[in-house]
């Protein structure tokens, strides 16, 4: 010890349970703000090409490979409800849930909805409770001279995810950019896309502000004449939440004028070698006040074209816990 220099002893201090709850007021009164009081949950759609558990038609059961891929794909997003496309007969769907829960994602609460189109279905999964359903079955349009009806239909409901907070939710798929032998592909889509604005415009009829989400597969880009259809105008208008893959892109504009160039194509189409965004999760008003635009993303993984030529994608959003 260095000569002049005090011995100084060192004694553990004592708590009484009243200091102790001031001490933890004050130190967690120096941590960061948190989402205190916030429940997060995600919102995904994916287009699962053809995923049937036996051959229908011209379209084969889905491979083993492929079915690992897609649930892989789901399991990375961890969505608490999805839509999902192209799903076939209620087996497969019901197999693909029960894949889900071993692996540690259990949505338990589903809907299939079968139009005219009986190989192919618009599904959903969900966490959460289906309060609602309005299923779409039977929603048709005349095109030239001919009664036609949609093809997967839309699947509606209603989805408690609070006793205070419910939304709605309205999957479609629209026709693909297949020609065909019956009429116009272009124009089948857009009397199509007409038929899923009439459905949107009837919920708002009742509440302009209601919490309504429009997503799946449209099947066209975003300055087409069936998804401006789809996004309508004025207060009604629905917002677009153009999900992007997180390659550490900076999600600035160029410039001022236009969207940021990041990567956001959703499907690859063979026959054009195109990769476009077809794939949308579109907003109400009232909806996009507890979206959480950080944690919406495009999923992009290895190997993703072993699932689906499309690629999922996710939209969070938050509520008050109450």
């Amino acid at each position: 010890m260095t000569p002049g220099a005090r011995r100084v002893t060192l004694r553990p201090m004592s708590f009484s349970p009243r200091s102790c709850r001031v001490w933890l007021v004050l130190v967690f009164s120096l941590l960061p703000a948190a989402r205190g009081g916030e429940q997060v949950f995600r919102i995904a759609t994916f287009n699962i090409e053809n995923y049937l558990d036996a051959r229908a038609g011209t379209r084969p059961a889905k491979s083993p490979a492929a079915q690992a891929k897609v649930r892989e794909s789901i399991l990375a997003l961890k969505p608490d409800v999805i839509a999902l496309e192209e799903m076939g007969a209620t087996n497969a769907l019901l197999a693909l849930q029960g894949g889900l829960k071993s692996a540690g994602l259990d949505l338990p609460f589903w809907e299939e909805v079968a139009g005219f189109d009986t190989n192919i279905h618009v599904a959903v999964l969900s966490r959460f409770p289906i309060v609602a359903r309005r299923p779409h079955t039977n929603e048709n349009f005349l095109l030239d001279g001919r009664r036609m009806f949609v093809s997967r239909g839309f699947a509606e409901l209603d989805i408690r995810v609070k006793p205070r907070f419910t939304f709605t939710l309205i999957a479609a798929h629209l026709k693909s950019r297949r020609p065909s032998p019956v009429a116009d592909e272009a124009e089948w889509r857009y009397e199509e896309a007409s038929a899923l604005r009439r459905v949107i415009d009837s919920r708002f009829a009742q509440d302009a502000a209601q919490n309504l989400v429009v997503l799946g597969d449209f099947n066209d880009v975003q300055d087409s004449k069936p998804v401006r259809t789809i996004m309508g105008r004025g207060a009604a208008r629905l917002f677009d939440t153009r999900p992007a893959e997180r390659n550490g892109d900076d999600a600035t504009a160029a410039d001022g004028r236009h969207e940021a160039r990041r990567v956001t194509w959703t499907d690859y189409y063979a026959k054009e070698d195109s990769y476009t965004r077809v794939d949308y999760i579109l907003l109400g008003r009232g909806m996009k006040e507890h979206w959480r635009k950080e944690e919406t993303y495009l999923l992009a993984l290895p190997n993703w074209g072993l699932a689906s030529d499309h690629r999922p994608l996710v939209a969070a959003f938050s509520v008050p816990d109450q």
